[in-house]
């Protein structure tokens, strides 16, 4: 294709991707993004809390001198690699950094040493000390180092800030902490990151079956998301580690469902991929959909029961009357996770984990919105409409690694000891219900998610949800 026809499609793209903007703030706004029936006759379930999305498998090393497997699992990567493999790098080296831009990390509870561990990871891998706040709007709940679920949080909050800066290693970094991981405390915390426009991009690596959620919450979450996608705001979710299946809304099962928040339509829905890239290099080889039945871990995704499909996956082969997700996908698997410093986990300082999960591609895909933010000198805002209109151009194969490979049925272990299956989806070509449209080439993708994303028109966004 030569560079005048090159310009003319792409011309065509940015005018059809004003247009979508347009539209799907109207269709998604003005209908509330769910049907009412569909809302109201949901049940109130008392089992109201949101668990973190990631995995993780003991310590890589416990100095600062050590070396990822490279030819036998378990293997690991650092920002080097993971940069390298998702061609991040020459972004990097033209100063494109995140500078100037600022991510939101919202998570519940919090972690005493994240301060010090995100200075030993910077110390590590060689970046630099990011400007770094913490807000707790409603209060931070004191560190129970007992309380299992406070410490999967810890570990969830240490994933997610030091990811989130090792892909954008200038932006601000703000973590919202909420006082605990009930529903209307995350939503609160939340709330405040919107109203109070904390940042550019918000990232959530949490996770609850969409049923489970009370309907009038479901509404006040959408109405808020609503508002983030009104000033330019990105929201990514992370689509959720039990493949197909969500837990039961009493937390002792496994059923098909798909996690909310991934699954509203105004928020991108993360998947997980197994990356295979050389543990030097970090030089892309291969990926498929993320399955690790040892873990009992895989890929969230499938089809909303409470969202019908939005506008923007109108034309996308496999999705029927509900909107399907993921949207993207990144490395999620255990064997082949990334490494994090984690002082809270109970077993001493300065260890360095190895971890996996959906939680691991959340911050990450918040980090490279950064850098195109940067890039773009604007916030770009919404990207949902940019993802699909790319994924069904000549480009998509420049911008995404597509994953065709691998499914995310899943078996677990019940409360009982019962072993439940919940069969899911196979990745295809193009977009699936496992992987979403794939996994970055971000030297490619940014600059179409600075010409496509919502934000390049939001004035147009506000007039549109006024009418």
């Amino acid at each position: 294709m030569n560079d005048l026809a090159l310009v003319r499609r792409l011309s065509r793209l940015l005018i059809t991707a004003v247009a979508v903007c347009a539209m799907l703030v109207l269709s998604l706004g003005l209908s509330g993004g769910a049907s009412a029936a569909a809302l109201t006759t949901r049940g109130v379930h008392g089992f109201a809390v949101v668990r973190p999305q990631y995995e993780y498998v003991g310590v890589a090393r416990s100095d600062t001198t050590f070396r990822c497997q490279t030819t036998t699992p378990p293997n690991c990567y650092g920002p080097k690699q993971i940069r390298e493999a998702y061609e991040i790098t020459p972004i990097l080296n033209k100063g494109i950094t995140g500078k100037g831009r600022s991510i939101v990390i919202i998570d519940a509870y919090q972690s005493p040493t994240i301060t010090h561990d995100l200075q030993t990871f910077d110390s590590i891998f060689g970046l630099p000390d990011p400007p770094f706040t913490i807000v707790a709007p409603d209060g931070l709940t004191p560190f129970d180092p007992n309380d299992a679920n406070q410490v999967g949080w810890a570990g969830e909050i240490t994933l997610d800030v030091e990811w989130a800066h090792a892909i954008a290693p200038d932006a601000h970094i703000v973590l919202v902490l909420a006082k605990s991981n009930q529903d209307t405390d995350i939503l609160s915390a939340t709330r405040y990151a919107i109203r109070h426009n904390l940042g550019d991009v918000i990232s959530q690596s949490f996770g609850e079956g969409e049923s489970c959620v009370d309907p009038k919450l479901l509404r006040q979450e959408h109405e808020l998301f609503l508002e983030a996608t009104l000033k330019g705001i990105t929201l990514f979710a992370s689509s959720g580690d039990q493949g197909a299946a969500q837990y039961t809304c009493d937390g002792n099962s496994y059923f098909l469902s798909v996690s909310s928040p991934a699954s509203d339509p105004l928020v991108t829905g993360v998947g997980g991929t197994k990356l295979i890239a050389d543990g030097q290099t970090g030089a892309y080889q291969s990926e498929t959909a993320w399955n690790e039945p040892q873990y009992e871990a895989a890929s969230g995704g499938g089809f909303s029961t409470i969202y019908p499909k939005p506008f923007y996956q109108f034309g996308t082969a496999g999705i029927g009357r509900y909107r399907g997700v993921p949207d993207v996908a990144y490395n999620a698997a255990v064997d082949g996770g990334v490494l994090a410093v984690w002082s809270s986990s109970g077993l001493g300082q300065d260890l360095v984990f190895r971890f996996g999960g959906t939680s691991a591609g959340s911050p990450q895909w918040a980090g490279i919105t950064a850098l195109a933010d940067q890039l773009g000198h604007h916030r770009v805002g919404f990207l949902n409409p940019a993802f699909y209109l790319i994924g069904h151009s000549p480009l998509y194969a420049q911008a995404f690694h597509d994953i065709t490979t691998g499914n995310n049925t899943f078996t677990g272990t019940d409360a009982n000891g019962n072993s439940v299956t919940i069969n899911g989806y196979s990745a295809s070509k193009g977009w699936d219900p496992v992987t979403g449209w794939g996994t970055p080439r971000v030297a490619h993708l940014l600059p179409l998610l600075v010409a496509f994303g919502c934000g390049t028109s939001g004035r147009d966004l506000a007039r549109a949800r006024s009418l």
